[in-house]
């Protein structure tokens, strides 16, 4: 079975933000890894270290609801390769990459923030698989 990998560029600053991305990643330690690179790396940098099928956060990317997430997140964890997921840098990434990208929303959220997100929507979709009460659609 696969892991999902979930590249953040530095450590969350603000505590409160790490508490959750803490939370939200100990409920799925056995499906989802955090991997912090250095925040001192250029957005170039940061990208030549990601594997190079890395699915990038960004607000342009493909939208998916979280029922439709949910049906993603299945696919990758029963697949034998590692998933990984990358939380760009608090300016973004560059245009011209040639990764897949995928948006939590068309709205921009701090990278922090956006961080929790894509944590939390991993949970939620482990919970929608697993058929129980905590995703309300």
């Amino acid at each position: 079975m696969g892991r999902i990998i979930v590249h953040l560029h530095g450590r969350p600053s603000d505590k409160k933000m790490a508490g959750l991305i803490e939370d939200y990643s100990s409920r799925l330690k056995s499906k989802v890894k955090i991997e912090i690179h250095n925040s001192k790396l250029s957005t170039e940098d940061y990208i030549s270290k990601l594997p190079e099928n890395t699915i990038l956060l960004d607000e342009g990317g493909e939208m998916m609801s979280s029922f439709e997430f949910s049906k993603r997140f299945e696919e990758w964890v029963i697949q034998t390769e590692d998933t990984n997921l990358a939380i760009g840098p608090a300016d973004g990434f560059s245009k011209g990459h040639n990764h897949r990208t995928i948006s939590l929303s068309p709205m921009t959220f701090p990278h922090e923030l956006a961080a929790v997100m894509l944590i939390e929507q991993l949970y939620r979709s482990y919970e929608i698989s697993r058929g129980s009460s905590y995703h309300r659609a």
